[in-house]
């Protein structure tokens, strides 16, 4: 049987880059099948799923060679960023845009787009893109494609940016919709993906194919490799807890908390979108925060650093957020959205342009951001410009250009989403060092495994409002209160 999407000894190779990132990489893909693509941050799953579709070399252009590439005719693809995709700026827009190229005629618009919605879990009319949520964004983003009605899916990370319970719901939807097309998936979270596949292929860190076969075999056979290489497998978090759990030490200021909000609110177009009653933050804290998707969470981080409006009394290390002229002396915030915040043209630069702008000596620059590189295994990306980066990577990058100059609090939106297991331990471990150092790191992340082993504190968030402030002290955590000055 003629497969249905194919390629033959591919070969390809950034602008600027030295080697080879497919060295005669071949792959087939019959009709129907249900395949996996894992491998390490960084190895060309999202790159080679590009191919596969044809939007490299067609739409994106990227010197390639292959001896064959067969691409389907009827397709859709789900981008790991969803901003990326959308071309309306509206949410039912977005959905009647893919309708009109349907040709489904003017009065059955309304329902059907009101039904791909509720497919996905969205209560959407006229609502402005801009205004959703990261999660609500890539359930969008999956109505749009599922509005294709297409023979082949390609989904580039799904559900990076969902809760638990919405990752769970996509993924049952995925199943469903997905049972007679071919599917071909990038994904780390593989908890759900798992019992729909058939098949894995797995890459190294150059993206060359280690292993490729039925699913059960490949996770039985392979757990050393995939391990090696730092590739998500079930289990993995359970064997990193066992060597590695994390020990709890509070450290605590002499009572003067850095973050002392009370009656506090932030607000988008002149409406309350997020409400707290009071919370205090202390130095040394890891404070998770957790809600579903739109719930608040990232807003509540933009109220912190005054990105929005807002209400209420606050006070930042003992001043009122008034008389503050720079709250980023005290705090830094990594987006959701890593290219929100790229600057300069290399990722050496984007590193350095804090240290620049506050004027360190050459030498400082050099021995700091080389440390930062190492540290977020950069090294070979340093002269590539952010946007060629793969999304782990630009993450990696946005947290080490925000903390490449300390600040007394790290707030960070989904700091993990994108990342393989390696990279993602490292930098939790990174963050405890931190914490340990009397820095408090304010994160939102859907991971509870991250809020069973790391987190001191987590906060609830749920419509627009902190319903829960829960201090952690479990068996095996070593509770103790250490006076210590502000940094």
């Amino acid at each position: 049987m003629e497969p249905i999407v194919s390629v033959e000894k591919l070969r390809m190779k950034f602008p600027g880059d030295e080697s080879l990132i497919f060295k005669d990489l071949s792959l087939s893909f019959d009709q129907g099948e249900k395949v996996l693509l894992l491998g390490p941050s960084g190895c060309g799953k999202s790159t080679l799923l590009q191919v596969l579709s044809g939007l490299i070399p067609n739409s994106i252009e990227v010197p390639m060679k292959a001896e064959k590439l067969k691409c389907p005719s009827s397709w859709g693809y789900v981008f790991q960023d969803p901003d990326s995709q959308f071309c309306m700026p509206f949410a039912d827009e977005e959905i009647a845009f893919v309708l009109e190229n349907l040709s489904v005629p003017k009065e059955e618009m309304k329902e059907k787009i009101q039904n791909h919605f509720r497919k996905v879990g969205l209560n959407l009319d006229h609502t402005s893109i801009d205004t959703l949520s990261g999660g609500m964004k890539q359930r969008l983003a999956i109505a749009s494609v599922l509005a294709l009605e297409p023979e082949v899916i390609f989904l580039d990370e799904p559900t990076a940016m969902l809760d638990p319970e919405g990752t769970k719901e996509i993924w049952d939807l995925l199943k469903e919709v997905g049972k007679d097309k071919t599917v071909i998936i990038v994904e780390h979270k593989i908890d759900h993906v798992l019992e729909f596949i058939e098949r894995i292929v797995l890459l190294n860190d150059d993206g060359q194919i280690i292993a490729d076969g039925p699913r059960d075999t490949i996770l039985s056979l392979y757990k050393n490799e995939m391990r090696e290489h730092g590739i998500w497998f079930p289990g993995v978090w359970d064997e990193y807890i066992q060597s590695n759990a994390p020990t709890r030490e509070y450290h605590f200021t002499d009572g003067l908390p850095l973050l002392d909000v009370q009656g506090f609110s932030g607000f988008r177009n002149k409406e309350e979108k997020i409400h707290v009653e009071e919370l205090k933050v202390h130095s040394g804290e890891w404070i998770v925060i957790r809600g579903e998707n739109g719930a608040g969470k990232s807003t509540l981080l933009h109220a912190l650093m005054q990105f929005i409006k807002t209400k209420g009394t606050y006070e930042l290390v003992g001043n009122p957020i008034k008389v503050v002229k720079k709250p980023t002396d005290h705090m830094t915030f990594v987006f959701q959205n890593p290219e929100f915040q790229f600057v300069a043209n290399t990722v050496y630069e984007e590193i350095a342009y804090s240290l620049r702008i506050d004027r360190r000596p050459q030498q400082e620059i050099d021995e700091r951001v080389r440390s930062l590189l190492k540290v977020f295994r950069l090294e070979a990306h340093r002269d590539k410009h952010p946007f060629q980066l793969s999304m782990g990577q630009k993450r990696r990058l946005s947290v080490a250009a925000s903390i490449v100059i300390d600040k007394k609090i790290i707030l960070l939106d989904e700091p993990t989403f994108g990342q393989d297991s390696k990279n993602t331990f490292a930098l939790l471990e990174w963050f405890e060092e931190y914490r340990r150092r009397g820095i408090t790191v304010i994160m939102v992340t859907h991971d509870d495994h991250i809020s069973k082993n790391f987190a001191t504190r987590i906060w609830t968030v749920k419509d627009g409002n902190v319903i829960s402030d829960e201090n952690i002290a479990q068996a095996g955590f070593v509770e103790t209160k250490v006076k210590r000055s502000v940094m």
